[in-house]
């Protein structure tokens, strides 16, 4: 008999999550997916609004009429009603604060109520806002759950030696990895600050110098990808990118698979591939994985961008890459700090040389302001040497929809894992230490504190997606983010020559099998672009939290190539500056912006967004803002 997540994971696979166009399918199989596809564009394009164009954004229908006619069109949502249930007693202060979260990437470990329930009072602080709101702690109670703090030591010591571990350590461990479904035989599991953090990790330790080959798979800018670029080059790597093809941005499986293919196969290097992309929501098969392996390359497997059923069901068992990143945030809608975690096949580790840096973290219990306090007062010694350390600290953790952002540090670093021990306690600030020993001291007492009862982690966030479901939450975000792209598209700029769109959809737009993220871009009614900074300020200022991107690696065949110069924009990844004495390569794409939907993400929410955008058939809606918030004596935007 095999396993509830066994079954899950074949059922994701049946929905296309694991095809390759090129895979054999049988003929039953081919025949019910392309049902359901078919099923899903012809309802979107029949029941949703047939033949309808808005011209302006007091012709919407209301909310109540367009959930109607959505529950008619797909009346299998209601019976994800228990997602609706979770978000009402578990994440009221979405409802409360009446602000929608389309920013937040990675998963969710704790809900709200229960961080209330053991930490603080804290209002509601958007991952976008350029400064969030202060936060008030309750008289008595511990901070919320935990802080991280690095850690001088290094990937291969860190692996190949191991390190002692909380017990607030090993219980966030045992539960995530059973989320992923792994295997302690298997693989071994690190913490780190965020995503830039692990990537920058693999990329020290990963030997270039022999495979020396970095293939990415990627149609947008991502920070921790350029970071890995640069070190690997600094290693004598080749680097290379797969390719998205004009204007549906499909991945060019062709012009990859050659490159997967190449000669010297037993010294190919490095294959970073995400499953899907979390800027447009396009999909790929897991199937790219094995192929690289099977050509000799090692595959560093990106699931920040997954839902967490989705991370649970990756049919690790079948598809076992080198190396896995994943990240978490604490709450949604609420605190958006967190931590990565890198994942290593224990078969793959002897790979891995030696490096500097100070990219991995650990777990600390978190601390209230007025044992700072305390413990600074009582210190007249070391006072300056704490402050310069905690500055020093708060200037390299920058909060961030993933975790705190990390910036480059170096220290000295060595495989020695009694002398890794002794500058890891070295570097920490004696306040951390301290907390750390009473930690280590009073484990039941602080860990009840944390959500912990019994020596076991109480990680809500988690447990809820798992009540729910892989299928559940698959099927309620396919029906929200189609329906979504369905609407924007319908927005149409009234009195234009050529009846312009407001909105241009990138990537996949209605299609069955596409992620729960949408990249797009407002255009007014001459056909010029809005500048995504705009949309997505004043997006801020009615209570919608949504993110930028940048797209790029893009393919124009010759029947598109007059349109590259009016889409195509060149920027340079940090403001063009000189670093190690070479100014930075140009990168050509398309500056977006971009919704990501989540298990709580429900109806109300992207309709609010399709109003928000619909304001911009107003060809005087930008002004109007930026003259009413200067009547408010408000900070105007730049425009």
């Amino acid at each position: 008999m095999r396993s509830p997540c066994t079954r899950e994971a074949s059922q994701a696979c049946f929905h296309n999550f694991c095809q390759l166009p090129s895979e054999p399918q049988s003929p039953t199989s081919i025949t019910t997916v392309s049902a359901s596809r078919h099923v899903l564009e012809v309802v979107m394009g029949s029941l949703i609004y047939p033949n309808s164009q808005f011209t302006n954004h007091e012709s919407l229908p209301s909310l109540q009429e367009s959930f109607s006619n959505f529950t008619k069109a797909f009346p299998q949502y209601s019976q994800t009603d228990q997602a609706d249930k979770i978000r009402e007693q578990e994440y009221y202060h979405l409802s409360l604060s009446n602000h929608v979260c389309f920013d937040y990437i990675g998963h969710g470990l704790f809900s709200y109520s229960q961080q209330r329930s053991h930490s603080w009072e804290a209002p509601f602080a958007s991952t976008s806002s350029a400064s969030p709101p202060s936060r008030q702690y309750s008289s008595g109670l511990e901070p919320p759950f935990f802080d991280i703090s690095y850690k001088a030591a290094n990937l291969h010591s860190q692996i190949q030696y191991g390190g002692q571990m909380s017990e607030l350590e090993y219980e966030m461990q045992k539960r995530i990895m059973a989320l992923m479904n792994l295997s302690e035989d298997d693989y071994t599991m690190v913490f780190t600050a965020n995503q830039l953090s692990a990537f920058k990790l693999v990329a020290d330790s990963y030997p270039f110098q022999s495979n020396q080959n970095l293939l990415t798979v990627y149609d947008y800018e991502n920070e921790a990808v350029e970071v890995m670029i640069e070190s690997s080059k600094n290693k004598g790597a080749r680097v290379m990118s797969a390719e998205f093809s004009w204007p549906s941005l499909t991945l060019k499986s062709g012009k990859l698979l050659k490159k997967v293919r190449r000669k010297r196969k037993n010294k190919r290097g490095l294959f970073v591939f995400p499953l899907q992309s979390r800027m447009t929501g396009a999909r790929y098969s897991y199937l790219w994985m094995t192929m690289a392996q099977e050509n000799g390359w090692h595959v560093l497997l990106d699931a920040c961008g997954l839902g967490p059923k989705d991370m649970e069901t990756l049919g690790l068992s079948l598809f076992k890459p080198d190396f896995l990143v994943c990240s978490f945030f604490k709450v949604f809608g609420e605190n958006p700090s967190g931590f990565c975690c890198l994942f290593v096949k224990k078969s793959s580790s002897s790979i891995l040389k030696d490096s500097t840096g100070t990219c991995i973290v650990r777990l600390v219990p978190a601390r209230r302001p007025s044992q700072i306090s305390e413990e600074l007062a009582n210190d007249d010694v070391d006072t300056e040497e704490i402050t310069k350390q905690e500055i020093n600290v708060d200037d390299n953790l920058q909060v961030s929809s993933s975790g705190p952002i990390f910036r480059q540090q170096t220290s000295e670093v060595t495989s020695d894992p009694q002398e890794i021990k002794e500058i890891s306690v070295k570097h920490e600030a004696p306040e951390i230490e301290e907390s750390v020993a009473s930690f280590e001291s009073s484990k039941s007492q602080i860990i009840a504190g944390y959500g912990i009862g019994h020596s076991h982690l109480e990680c809500r966030g988690l447990d809820h997606a798992d009540s729910l479901g892989l299928i559940l939450i698959s099927a309620r975000a396919r029906y929200l983010i189609n329906w979504l792209v369905n609407a924007l598209m319908s927005l149409q700029h009234p009195h234009s020559e050529n009846r312009n769109p407001l909105v241009r959809i990138y990537g996949p737009k209605v299609k069955f099998d596409r992620g729960p993220a949408v990249a797009f871009n407002v255009f007014d009614w001459k056909g010029e672009k809005i500048d995504p900074s705009i949309v997505q300020k004043l997006a801020d200022r009615n209570n919608i939290s949504l993110s930028k991107g940048f797209l790029f690696h893009i393919w124009f065949p010759d029947e598109y190539e007059h349109e590259r110069e009016q889409i195509i924009e060149t920027r340079t990844s940090k403001g063009g500056k000189v670093l190690n004495g070479k100014r930075e390569k140009l990168h050509s794409g398309i500056s977006v912006v971009t919704a990501s939907l989540g298990f709580l993400t429900n109806f109300e929410d992207i309709y609010r967004l399709w109003a928000f955008v619909s304001r911009f058939l107003d060809a005087d809606f930008v002004e109007k803002e930026r003259w009413r918030y200067t009547a408010l004596n408000q900070m105007t935007i730049e425009v």
